[in-house]
């Protein structure tokens, strides 16, 4: 069985293409559950209009399907709360030049 901790450390090798920066730190993340071998991910995206959406979505799910003991795993993209850049991380806004 994966643990919260071990997906996001999956998560945090997943990229919006269009910002140098994962997703985690992008604060786009919102909730991750571990129940047994099943692992399900609520985040968001940085406008509901993103085209990358379904891409970055499916991203996350394959890098968490190849953790040691997933057999299934969900990402559902919601939009309450609706993100906003205060949600970054410390870390990403000084890489983007915000800190």
């Amino acid at each position: 069985m994966a643990t919260k901790e071990q997906v996001y450390e999956a998560l945090h090798e997943c990229y919006d293409p269009e910002i140098p920066v994962n997703i985690v730190d992008l604060g786009l993340v919102y909730d991750v559950e571990v129940k047994d071998e099943q692992v399900a991910v609520k985040m968001t995206l940085t406008a509901p209009g993103c085209g990358m959406g379904a891409m970055i979505a499916n991203d996350a799910r394959q890098r968490i399907l190849a953790l040691d003991g997933v057999v299934e795993a969900t990402v559902d993209l919601v939009w309450d709360p609706p993100w906003n850049p205060t949600m970054i991380s410390e870390t990403a806004k000084q890489k983007l030049g915000m800190g």
